[in-house]
């Protein structure tokens, strides 16, 4: 039974047990075909995981009626909507089961905006998605395999990993197509999955930690690693950032880099390679170690990054500039030709729009802090001319090291992207559509996000009339972010 706000009993309340996707979608059916409200509802998760292996139709079954029922209508859900429900199925959160209904009811209410990031259950479905997309992929990249003794017989390796969402059935799909018939087990602290070289079988948890594992190949890889580093190319910062600290704890190797990071602190980085390698025997020649150090980039400098090929061609790097505590940060796509020549931010065509901008706004361009997802110009040759090339997300991902120390060290209340580039380094989501973000700001890594056209855009659209409704676009935003800033910033979340 419902209750009303003061405890009251309302109307009946249906509880609803799901255990997985496919049980939730025959439920869902179900209840939007008789018209029960999400208020109506209440989900609940029975023990033991779910098993999420069948595949998602654009079409929802149909179900079999009683005796004394009349058929149940077909109802048709957009493909890219039952994707985006069946993704975001795999979030670990208490309300899922509730929100994905909520969403599916207002879709059927002919709330098409449900979808859009604009929206605030479209926010949340998408993010949702996103964590769950960017989970597959970590433990694709972060799940070790280790090998048993061939005498133990099947499975011949183990794995154990501690997803962040329920995302092992998708995981084990991806091994499975390309291991051919190896057999494996990957164990998780809720679930198992076996490969017995022809098909999967799923299971409750079978091992509790890491330590459960044992492999007999383990000390050579770790003697492999050990020769292999480096200490005058180690970048403790950059190691962070490319692997999330969680998963440091189960790879074999994160055993052995506390170590090796002392010991290249306490000066094996100058002669830059691993003792093992000096203690070779051979001709000893007198030479100060920090003489024999080859000048080497310094990763901490923009002017020196070589962390894509963009320098090559660049004249220089381009930092972002302005009040260093400013409440807006705009963030361009990249360097253009002028901006490459004189090193400073949107100073040529596109700045001089941006500034107009800017001042019918009212906002003050030195109270604000600019600067572009990507630091160097990338441009093709046309005749004596250079011109703009669009960055490859390759090139946008290398980049975001410098974007999130700016975003850091500025800590900007509003973040304005101007163009589809930045707005997919911001979000950190490469397929970012600009047309989906422009209706509303939206809330992301605890600050307002504001998509708007990049000033380039405006000068080369064609037509007075769309030139002219692409500069009020982007005023308006310019507007926004100023009302939120001044207003002291984010909603408290809900």
């Amino acid at each position: 039974m419902a209750r009303t706000a003061g405890g009251l009993m309302d109307e009946p309340c249906e509880l609803v047990a799901v255990a997985d996707f496919d049980g939730w979608r025959a439920a869902a059916r179900d209840l939007i075909v008789r018209r029960v409200p999400p208020g109506s509802v209440q989900w609940m998760a029975p023990g033991g995981g779910g098993d999420l292996f069948a595949s998602a139709s654009p079409e929802f079954p149909p179900s079999v009626p009683g005796p004394a029922a009349a058929p149940l209508p077909a109802l048709r859900v957009p493909r890219e909507l039952m994707a985006l429900l069946q993704t975001a199925s795999c979030y670990r959160a208490g309300d899922r089961w509730a929100f994905l209904y909520k969403v599916l009811w207002r879709w059927q209410q002919g709330q098409q905006e449900v979808m859009s990031m604009a929206d605030e259950d479209g926010n949340r479905l998408q993010t949702m998605a996103r964590a769950v997309r960017r989970e597959e992929h970590d433990m694709h990249a972060y799940l070790r395999f280790r090998e048993r003794p061939a005498g133990e017989g099947a499975p011949r390796f183990v794995a154990w990993f501690e997803p962040a969402h329920d995302v092992l059935p998708q995981v084990a799909q991806h091994f499975a197509d390309r291991m051919g018939r190896a057999t494996w087990l990957i164990a998780t602290p809720d679930a198992t999955v076996v490969w017995d070289g022809a098909a999967l079988h799923a299971t409750g948890a079978l091992a509790r930690s890491a330590a459960d594992i044992e492999d007999a190949g383990e000390a050579l890889w770790l003697t492999y690693y050990r020769s292999i580093f480096n200490p005058a190319r180690l970048n403790p910062d950059v190691m962070h950032s490319h692997v999330r600290a969680r998963f440091w704890k189960n790879m074999p190797e994160a055993a052995l880099v506390p170590e090796m990071v002392s010991q290249a602190a306490a000066g094996a980085r100058r002669v830059g390679q691993a003792s093992a390698v000096g203690r070779r025997s051979g001709t000893t020649i007198p030479i100060a170690p920090e003489k024999a150090q080859p000048e080497r980039q310094q990763p901490h400098t923009l002017d020196e990054c070589r962390r894509c090929e963009l320098w090559e061609h660049a004249t220089q790097a381009v930092p972002g500039e302005g009040d260093r505590k400013a409440r807006i940060m705009l963030v361009g796509e990249q360097p253009g030709d002028q901006e490459d020549l004189q090193g400073h931010p949107f100073v040529g065509p596109a700045g001089a729009l941006l500034d107009s901008a800017l001042a019918q706004a009212g906002v003050k361009r030195d109270s604000v802090y600019i600067t572009n997802a990507v630091k160097h110009f990338k441009w093709e040759p046309r005749g004596k001319r250079r011109l703009h090339k669009t960055p490859a997300q390759k090139e946008i991902l290398a980049c975001r090291y410098w974007l999130e120390g700016e975003l850091e060290q500025v800590a900007p209340q509003v973040v304005v992207a101007l163009g589809s580039t930045a707005l997919k380094a911001v979000l950190e989501d490469s397929y970012a559509a600009l047309k989906d973000y422009m209706d509303a700001p939206m809330q992301h890594a605890g600050r307002w996000i504001i998509a708007t056209y990049h000033p380039a855009y405006i000068l080369r659209v064609p037509g007075a009339a769309e030139k002219a409704r692409a500069l009020a676009a982007m005023v308006e935003a310019l507007r926004t972010a100023q009302a939120l800033a001044e207003h002291g910033g984010l909603r408290a979340p809900r």
